[in-house]
């Protein structure tokens, strides 16, 4: 039986892990503690020279719903977006950036909701395989905020930019097969999880440094990902707390339009 208390879990089967998001009562929201324990797994992943591919994927009915709204009432998490903490990183940009940054391939295997955050996380996979009726959101703008967690570093090589400035500035849901019309998953399927498991199998069958060294080969420049990391930082950092977010959070929450103030021209 799965151990509900814990955030994260890792199993290995020969090569192939699998990590599992494990708050399926929240939808696997990301809580300080899963941000974590997603960068631990990446950790000890990384360090085991037995993994040969990654499986991610979320428990219950959902992949991920996004930020636990708990993680904003926790100010030391928050307070310094800007700083660097994880190498090129912050806590949570490495939560999506881990999977990206680690040597074997990761396959994440998306069911149900797959939002804000969640769908950063997925975006840090090498491939992703989704159920036809799988929900993608960038959540962040209905909270007067931007994505922060490596959306700009991640995925502009996967989808057009017209689709992707719609989807960042609406807020608005697509499901799977949209979204891999799009580009932004690889494909569907009707069990995600089975499919990418067999995926996971027919890589590891492949020569473990010819792996490592294509997957390496056809990683983005970290240069280029650094700056707009930092300037996703940047970005949010500043808007934090100002005057129009917490009008966007506050007319959200009331369920009533939002009375906005005009930006400054400069």
């Amino acid at each position: 039986m799965t151990n509900t208390n814990v955030p994260v879990t890792v199993t290995q089967q020969g090569g192939i892990a699998q990590v599992q998001l494990n708050r399926p009562d929240k939808k696997n929201a990301l809580d300080i503690a899963t941000f974590e324990a997603l960068i631990q797994a990446q950790i000890d992943l990384s360090n085991n020279p037995n993994i040969r591919a990654v499986v991610l994927h979320g428990a219950g009915d959902a992949f991920c719903a996004g930020l636990d709204i708990s993680v904003l009432t926790e100010s030391d998490a928050i307070a310094n977006l800007t700083e660097r903490t994880h190498g090129m990183c912050n806590l949570f940009q490495q939560a999506a950036m881990g999977w990206h940054q680690l040597p074997v391939p990761v396959i994440a295997a998306v069911h149900g909701h797959c939002l804000g955050g969640g769908l950063q996380i997925a975006l840090g996979a090498d491939v992703r395989i989704a159920a036809p009726d799988a929900q993608f959101s960038v959540m962040e703008i209905h909270w007067g905020l931007v994505p922060d967690m490596g959306l700009t570093a991640l995925a502009p090589g996967l989808i057009a930019r017209d689709h992707l400035c719609e989807l960042v500035l609406t807020g608005d849901k697509i499901n799977g097969l949209t979204a891999a019309e799009m580009g932004l998953i690889t494909r569907v399927a009707g069990d995600p999880l089975k499919e990418s498991l067999a995926l996971a199998g027919k890589i590891a069958q492949k020569s473990p440094h010819a792996v490592v060294a294509a997957k390496r080969l056809l990683s983005p420049g970290t240069h280029s990902m650094a700056q707009k990391l930092q300037s996703e930082s940047d970005a949010m950092q500043a808007l934090m707390a100002g005057e129009n977010q917490r009008e966007a959070v506050n007319a959200r929450l009331q369920k009533r339009a939002p009375k906005f103030k005009d930006r400054t021209v400069e």
